[in-house]
């Protein structure tokens, strides 16, 4: 059984039991958030596809970790004019596990 939701203006295919990353979202480590935008649902023999959304379907995960990933380096160069700019980026994620798809 799984679901694809959308969250942050991205798509997941998430299942029961399935930690993954999203872009970082309100909330504090242990405390419950449901996906409301399910845009498809399997069982495994049926799929149901939303237009835009499936309704009646509810997906509710917890929130495991909110942290920053690893720093990306952003340089920009212009040769043989002097022009050189290094920065780095840390994006902020939360880490979700799915506790329960249900129809």
């Amino acid at each position: 059984m799984y679901a694809i939701v959308n969250s942050g203006g991205k798509q997941y295919r998430v299942e029961v039991g399935e930690t993954f990353r999203l872009e970082k979202i309100s909330g504090d480590i242990g405390s419950t958030i449901s996906f409301d935008k399910v845009l498809m649902f399997s069982d495994g023999e049926t799929v149901k596809i939303g237009q835009p959304f499936v309704e009646n379907v509810a997906v509710v995960g917890k929130i495991v970790e909110q942290d920053k990933a690893k720093k990306i380096l952003v340089f920009k160069f212009k040769r043989r004019k002097g022009y050189r700019r290094k920065q780095g980026h840390r994006q902020p994620y939360t880490a979700v596990r799915i506790e329960s798809i249900t129809l």
